[in-house]
């Protein structure tokens, strides 16, 4: 049930962030204390059934668009799939990819 918890709250921030919509605003349009929607979004805390309706209406999708995250990913499974495509590389391309891991990290 854990993970299940975290990738609704994902999804939900995913629609909630995708609309612009503040995570203290949409708190407001439910009339729940922004430390719940917190908690939900960061996967702590499942909504209750009625919350999970007036979230999609809310944010104007359907009941079962907070249960499609197929293409979120944890970092096991992005770990895997990247592994899976440097397997592919040539030599030349695994060094182009090598140096932009390094530029990105240089940059953070």
């Amino acid at each position: 049930m854990g993970e299940l918890r975290k990738k609704v709250g994902k999804r939900i921030k995913e629609i909630r962030e995708s609309l612009n919509i503040k995570q203290f605003e949409l708190a407001d349009m439910l009339d729940m204390e922004p430390s719940n929607l917190t908690r939900i979004e960061s996967g702590y805390q499942f909504p209750k059934e009625e919350n999970i309706s007036k979230i999609a209406s809310k944010l104007g999708v359907e009941e079962k668009d907070l249960f499609d995250f197929a293409h979120i990913k944890t970092k096991q499974e992005l770990i895997e799939l990247i592994n899976i495509l440097l397997n592919d590389l040539n030599e030349k391309e695994m060094e182009y990819f090598y140096k932009s891991l390094v530029n990105l990290r240089q940059m953070r």
